[in-house]
């Protein structure tokens, strides 16, 4: 039985992006639409903006793309000088109305909306005790249950209840909350996923997932909200509150650099543009082979194919054009358009590649479902040789930190060893570069989470998670 895959099906997910912005006598909810636009790669199933003016808050969220969910009519109700956005992928909840964020709940303190990048590997048992307590879950996503525990938390500022209720919450957690009267961002002290804060060109501050968010709304001053911080914004007024606890051991995602992030974002004081083309120069000298051009999967492979190139002394050209705007379109295409897989994104340059022997550099093979058809592409554009080169290790294990790696079942490098996926997707040679090479790369030596590569995971992981894509027994040091 012949079984296809959407075109995208083999490409690592990131669960979401999230915006706050804080602009003193102006309407925020337009700039909150273009700097969620910014973010648009980070999640596609749903969009979302809460605007607070003081007094209200209002939100306007639904699934779709950012440029579906919002029209001119939708964001003139959204009045106010604050405002927190969200777009999302689903990893932890099935992609429904109802997981749309932001989340905005009444509490005894006042409404609060929270709009969260990350995943918590406890949600099971801080589900199961809102449950007991009364509380009427609305959605199966962590990020309600991080809304609903934060409500209920002594203390007699949002910042003092988030500060008490953080060492519940295990796992990965970048945050933008919104009260009445303030911003709040936050990240888990293991700085799992990115979160940076910028002024705002005429007064103000913004928060966002990514730096290339911040430079799109013209901010300056632009820093990584360091794990473990508190940052509280008011008005034209920014106050930090560092982490008090003793420092944990830093666990920055590194999918961040390889594939998720914009090339021109900076995270932990590095360019990803700049590590991506250094994978790339490091995949050279690890797996270097005799051909005559090098070409990329566009986009995030493209760096790294240059970075090849220039190591290796082999021209770089372009193999593929890309169709930009298929993105998710949300209607199904045919079955004879299914059947050509990959083709629905990517034509190929036969001039490029006819009568070449070609090395072509892709950022990861996850499930296998396209690296197979690319490789057909090339041939069938001529290629007489196909060397597939990939920017990280081998993907062996699932993410529980909020990234979409499936089960074990799902993974192709859990089932097969090298050379049995070079002969799945029909190369004539694979490599993956190695953690050690990698992190050469990254010039570091730690501080950040490869468990998707080595097994090793950060926090203790109960692998029977309740999500509709992991289930397993035992737990994981």
């Amino acid at each position: 039985m012949e079984h296809f895959e959407p075109y995208d099906a083999d490409s690592p997910k990131e669960e979401c992006g999230v915006l706050a912005i804080s602009s003193p006598g102006r309407e925020a909810a337009r700039n909150a639409f273009f700097g969620l636009y910014a973010l648009q790669h980070r999640g596609q199933e749903g969009a979302g903006i809460a605007v607070s003016d003081g007094h209200a808050v209002r939100v306007h969220k639904a699934q779709g793309l950012v440029s579906q969910v919002f029209t001119p009519e939708d964001l003139g109700p959204l009045t106010g000088s604050m405002a927190i956005a969200h777009t999302r992928y689903s990893t932890t909840g099935s992609n429904s109305d109802r997981n749309v964020q932001p989340y905005v709940i009444e509490t005894m303190h006042g409404p609060l909306s929270l709009a969260h990048n990350g995943n918590l590997v406890n949600t099971d048992s801080l589900r199961k005790k809102l449950l007991e307590d009364g509380a009427g879950l609305q959605s199966s996503t962590d990020s309600e249950v991080l809304a609903l525990m934060l409500a209920a938390t002594k203390g007699e500022t949002w910042e003092e209840r988030l500060r008490n209720v953080m060492p519940k919450w295990e796992g990965a957690f970048s945050l933008a909350l919104m009260s009445a009267g303030k911003i709040i961002a936050v990240r888990d002290p293991r700085g799992f996923r990115p979160l940076s804060v910028g002024k705002m060109p005429v007064s103000g501050y913004a928060v966002a997932s990514e730096t290339g968010a911040l430079l799109t709304l013209g901010c300056t001053d632009i820093r990584e909200v360091e794990p473990g911080e508190i940052i509280v914004i008011q008005e034209d007024t920014l106050v930090s509150y560092p982490d008090p606890g003793k420092p944990q051991e830093q666990a920055r995602c590194t999918f961040e650099h390889i594939y998720f992030s914009r090339p021109d974002a900076v995270w932990d004081d590095l360019s990803v543009h700049s590590v991506r083309q250094k994978l790339g120069e490091e995949l050279a000298r690890e797996y270097p082979v005799d051909a005559d051009v090098v070409i990329a999967v566009p986009d995030s492979s493209m760096p790294a194919a240059i970075g090849y190139s220039e190591t290796s002394g082999i021209p770089y050209n372009e193999g593929f054009v890309k169709n930009r705007y298929i993105g998710r379109t949300f209607i199904e295409p045919t079955t004879e358009l299914r059947k050509q897989g990959v083709a629905l994104k990517f034509n190929t340059l036969p001039e490029n590649i006819r009568g070449k022997r070609v090395v072509v550099v892709d950022d990861s093979i996850v499930r296998g479902t396209t690296s197979g058809p690319i490789v057909q592409l090339i041939r069938d554009a001529g290629a007489t040789e196909v060397h597939m080169r990939i920017t990280c290790p081998p993907i062996k294990n699932p993410c529980f930190f909020g990234v979409d790696f499936g089960t074990y079942e799902e993974l192709l490098a859990y089932k097969m060893e090298v050379s049995e996926m070079c002969d799945y997707i029909g190369a004539d040679s694979l490599g993956f570069i190695s953690v050690e090479r990698m992190m050469k790369a990254l010039t570091k030596d730690d501080g950040y989470c490869n468990a998707c590569f080595t097994g090793v995971y950060p926090v203790p992981v109960q692998l029977s998670l309740s999500t509709s894509k992991q289930r397993f027994d035992g737990v994981i040091q």
